[in-house]
Formats: C-alpha cells, structure tokens, sequence
C-alpha cells in the first residue's frame, strides 16, 4: 500500500486517506466557550482564517480569501445563516452539509467537540468549492466584525460585503409576497412548466440520484450492522476470556496456568476486536453516512432548479396574462391611460420575465456542473473507501491469526506426567522427549528357582488339570516391566 505522498507505507497499517477539505487547513474552528444571556444560553466558536506565510502543505491555488489573517466569534446560528445564504447566492451548487440541531443535551462536552469536528468541516468544505469559494456571504462570515455581521444577518437579502469599507450591500430581486406565492403554486398545480432543452438529461439525473440513494442507505444499513457485530464480538470474547481465567483458578497445576493463557488471549482479541470496530465506523460507517448526506445535497440542488423553472414559467404565464390584457384594453377606444399602464406593467412583467430566464438557466448549468464533479468524486470516493475497508480486514485479521498462533506451542508444552498430572514442559524438553511406547511384560523367574521356559510352563498347566489340588508357588514367578519387547 502507497501513501498519499508516493512512498510506501508500513506493512499492516491503513493510512488516513486526504480528503478535499484537508486542502483548507488553513480554516479552523476551535475553543468553544459557552454564553449566558439571561434565560438564552450558546456556545461560540472561535473561526481563524491564517495568511499564506503560515499556512502549511497547501497549495498557494485554494487558500481562497486568506492574503490576511482574521479571528471571529460565530455561534451554531451563524453557521447555519451561511449554508442558507449560500443556497440564495449559489442555487444549484450542492452545498456541504452542516450538524443538524440538538434540542438535548447540547452543552454536553463530547457533543459540543463534535459539532466542533463537524462544523470545521463544513467550512473547509466550502472554501475549497469550486462553486462557493468566491461567495460573498462566505467572505462575510469569516471577516466580518461583529457589528457588521449582524447587519448582514438582519438585511433579510442583503449581502454586506466585510472585504468592502464602504459596506456595500447587494440587494437581490425583490420578492412580490402572498401573490407571487399563490400564482407559482397555482402554477405548479397545474403543471404548465416552462419546457428546456435540457428536461429530459435533467429526468434521468433524478432518478439516478433516487436509485443511488435507496441503494446507498442499504450499504449504509449493512454497514451498520456490521460494525454491531463487531461490537458484540469483542464483547462475547471478553465474557469468553473471563470465564477461562475462572476455570483456570480452579487448577492449580499446568492446565490451570494454560487455562489462564486461554482467557488472556481472548481479553486481548476483545481489545483488537474493539479497537478494529471503532475504525471500521470511521473509515467505512462514517464516510457511508457522509455520502448520503452528500446524496441529499444533490437532491437539494435539483430541487432549486425545479423552483427556478417554476419562478420562469409562473413569470412567462403573468406575462401573457398582462399581453391578453393589454390587447383588451387597447380594443376599446378612449382607453389610452389605461392601456399606457397595462403596458408599462406588462413591461415590468418582461423584464421579471427575462431576470427568471437567466437565472433559471444560469441555475440549470451550474447544476449539471455539480452533478458532473460529484459523479467522478464519487466513483474515487467510494474506489478509496472500499480499499481502505479491505486494508483494514486485512490488518485486522493478521493480527488475529498472530495472537492465536502465538497461544498454540504455549499449549502444546502441557503433558501428563506417569501419575496423570498436567506438568508444564519447556520447549527443548519437549522436542527431545522420545516417543510413548507401550510396556510389555517379561516373565522371570526368581533367584533360586528353575529358570523359566515356555515348555515347564506348559508342563505345571498339564499337572494342574491333572491334580486340581496341585497349587504352584506363587513366589516361583515374578513379572517384571520393562520398556521394549520380549
């Protein structure tokens, strides 16, 4: 396995692959502190955007906005106005997700280190997008001083620009309230959409986006079952481990110490089976339920395209609305003051008209961009994730085949000793130990007595059926035992 940087990595051990955001390490979110504001409570975070003098390893093209240094105060509230604002400025860009609300438990230490991970990811994530990395609210967001900001945040559409000293504000088409709302809903009902060139590449982009998404929650399931087995495996090689270290107290020879060794490899497969599922949920759960967030992203994207066509076309139907009745009122003579203002009104309408259009299309292309960049990030994504998985089973299942090896001759050193006894036997012992043979008997005779033969064997069984008093002298014979044959 190669590292990032080309040079071969240890045997055995799964890299941390790059991943976009780390080329915006320049971005941070640190030291989180908490706010009392009577009964409001918060917590702030500190954002550090670092110049390219001290910035480290990264590539001088996408340290965006960063030829000065700046600290802010943003609160979980703030970062949530700039993935909105971001999805008003940049419609159609598939826009990185942010931590989702926590009505629980939210000052909790370990959730708020989280939301700081996540929320540092967030914004790296946005500063290294090729369609956000220029984003005036972006720019507001890391520089802007407090005063400033809240002004952008009450502008209700207004952009207040922090690189600007003149605080110039841009000012986006007004909207036109409850009417608008009711003739684009009246527009949707009824299904009389504008019709593009581009409809049917848009069709098929929405339902493999739908298709990926049903599948990718099936993995992200699998996945998750998976790392709960692991879980539970380390948990029942612990119970395994304890119950042989019982069993082993209860010996007190060899096979209880052998016993012992038994349990003590099982605690220590319970840590590796525990440590190798907490990096299965980040290098395989975790990037799974990322994805589909991502997935949901693109969703998000399509459907400010629909909103853009469905804001096109409800302008297109006011503008033939406001033709019919232009030419109506141009029929009747004497009209000339109201015909002059359904015509400087049917002007307006064209002009809301051609401002629809352009957006509208500058949000079809911005999408098919997005759609094109996640595609080839995806098929690399989910190339590095399926192969760090399989590095990661690989290291896993090494180390497992090593401890229980390393337990076998430890075992095989156990013998029985002539009484039954396990006895623990040091290993060259073991190898020069001759082979158990099996003891026959040897029959001789005692000292003083006849030297036995098989002949007057045969001759005292042929006088004991003879004479069924005759009773030999049971000190005439003696069995001896000695290792090998007759």
């Amino acid at each position: 396995m190669m590292s990032m940087a080309g040079a071969p990595a240890p045997s055995g051990v799964v890299q941390r692959r790059m991943r976009p955001e780390d080329a915006a390490l320049h971005i941070t979110v640190s030291d989180p502190v908490q706010h009392n504001e009577g009964i409001k409570k918060y917590t702030s975070y500190r954002v550090d955007v670092r110049p390219p003098s001290t910035a480290t390893n990264m590539p001088q093209d996408i340290l965006v906005n960063s030829s000065t240094f700046s600290a802010v105060l943003r609160r979980y509230s703030d970062f949530l106005w700039l993935y909105e604002r971001l999805h008003m400025e940049k419609a159609g860009a598939i826009i990185p997700h942010v931590p989702e609300k926590q009505p629980v438990g939210r000052f909790n230490a370990a959730f708020i280190e989280d939301r700081r991970i996540q929320l540092e990811r967030f914004l790296r994530r946005v500063a290294v997008h090729p369609e956000l990395a220029d984003a005036k609210c972006l720019d507001t967001f890391l520089r802007a001083d407090d005063v400033t900001f809240h002004a952008a945040k009450s502008a209700k559409g207004e952009i207040v620009l922090a690189s600007s000293t003149a605080n110039i504000s841009v000012k986006p088409k007004q909207e036109s309230g409850l009417k608008r709302w009711f003739a684009e809903a009246k527009t949707s009902i009824s299904g009389d959409l504008i019709n593009s060139p581009d409809d049917d590449l848009f069709d098929e982009i929405h339902r493999y986006i739908q298709g990926l998404d049903a599948q990718m929650k099936n993995v992200s399931q699998q996945a998750t079952g998976l790392v709960r087995k692991g879980k539970e495996i380390s948990n029942g090689l612990f119970e395994f481990g304890l119950a042989f270290n019982l069993l082993g107290q209860s010996e007190a020879d060899a096979l209880g110490d052998a016993l012992k060794k038994m349990g003590e490899t099982a605690d220590r497969l319970s840590v590796l089976s525990s440590d190798h599922a907490d990096k299965e949920t980040n290098t395989f759960e975790e990037p799974i339920q990322d994805y589909i967030k991502m997935i949901h992203a693109v969703k998000l994207a399509l459907q400010r395209r629909h909103e853009k066509r469905l804001t096109y076309s409800t302008c297109m139907s006011d503008v033939e609305a406001r033709q019919t009745t232009l030419a109506k009122v141009r029929a009747q003579p004497g009209q000339e003051a109201k015909a002059y203002a359904a015509e400087m009104s049917l002007r307006r309408a064209q002009e809301e008209a051609d401002v629809a259009r352009e957006d509208f299309a500058a949000v079809s292309q911005r999408v098919l961009r997005e759609v094109d960049r996640f595609k080839r990030e995806k098929a690399e994504d989910m190339r590095r994730t399926v192969l760090d998985y399989i590095s990661l089973q690989v290291e896993y299942n090494k180390k497992m085949e090593q401890i229980w090896g390393n337990l076998i001759p430890q075992l095989e050193q156990v013998q029985l000793d002539s009484n039954s006894n396990a006895v623990a036997m040091t290993a060259p012992a073991a190898a020069a130990a001759p082979p158990s043979v099996v003891t026959q008997p040897n029959i001789v005779s005692q000292p003083g007595t006849p030297q036995y033969s098989p002949s007057n064997y045969a001759h005292q069984q042929q006088v004991a059926q003879q004479n069924p008093t005759y009773n030999p002298d049971p000190s005439m014979l003696s069995v001896q035992y000695r290792e090998g044959g007759l």
